[in-house]
């Protein structure tokens, strides 16, 4: 009798298991597809990426390099690649576009296209480079023009600890209070750039004059040295990167999914 009872205790057990595997395995099964899947996905992605940003590469080399092409045709050249290329060759195509509407003296449509390559450019050390550095530009062409609120707002941002183009954005905000009547303000930017250390070359000179015109009340020569950095180089020249930046860009990866 006893090995009846656990006869059947263990063909009820049978049954539990069976019927758990059943309620389970349609699970298990999508898991292990959506494992799959998902692994796949990924390589694709990688795999796209990677060919989406050597061909963005290639196509922004071609442009710089070649012969007798005009300033229209240069910015049809760059519109493909701001549309379909990844952020960081998205910014980069931005801004070049800019440059060449800056050189053509519509300031407007060169600010409306920086502020634009500053908001693409990728959430990386070398997206900040490239946001920042078109913010800047758009600053400096809308030094003289908009009011310092304005100003102000584009270019506090860029002089934080540890931004990039930290000096020059202190140097440009310096002219801007200059040009708003606040020139103790400017006379103490100028001074903090004098001894800052990791200015570029000729940005402490460029203070250390600036004080000596404005304790000398020639504060107004400053301002209008300080706008003439919104005359920017050709758009080749501006156009022209470091390799190691290059570099960078062709190994970047996109955060967040593939570029749009």
């Amino acid at each position: 009798m006893v090995d009846l009872f656990e006869e059947v205790e263990e063909s009820l057990r049978a049954d539990r298991l069976k019927a758990a595997g059943r309620k389970i395995l349609p699970w298990a099964l999508a898991l292990v597809f959506g494992i799959v899947v998902i692994g796949g996905g990924l390589i694709a992605w990688d795999f796209w990426n990677k060919s989406t940003t050597n061909k963005a590469s290639e196509a922004y080399h071609a442009i710089l390099t070649a012969q007798g092409m005009s300033p229209d045709e240069a910015y049809t050249a760059f519109e493909d690649i701001a549309k379909k290329g990844p952020a960081g060759y998205k910014s980069l195509a931005l801004s070049n576009q800019a440059s060449i509407r800056m050189d053509q003296g519509r300031e407007k449509d060169a600010v409306a296209l920086w502020d634009k390559a500053a908001k693409v450019a990728p959430k990386s050390k070398t997206g900040k480079l490239l946001a920042d550095a078109a913010s800047l530009k758009a600053a400096l062409v809308l030094l003289d023009e908009a009011p310092y609120a304005d100003i102000e707002a584009r270019l506090k941002p860029l002089v934080e600890e540890g931004r990039p183009y930290r000096s020059m954005a202190r140097e440009a905000l310096a002219a801007a209070k200059l040009n708003a009547g606040k020139i103790k303000e400017a006379r103490e930017d100028f001074l903090l750039l004098t001894a800052d250390l990791e200015a570029p070359e000729g940005i402490a000179q460029r203070a250390n004059a600036a004080i000596a015109l404005i304790d000398s009340g020639s504060g107004g020569s400053v301002a209008a040295a300080v706008k003439a950095a919104k005359t920017l180089p050709p758009p080749q020249q501006q156009m022209q990167l470091p390799p190691e930046l290059l570099e960078q860009l062709q190994g970047m990866q996109m955060q967040g999914g593939p570029p749009q």
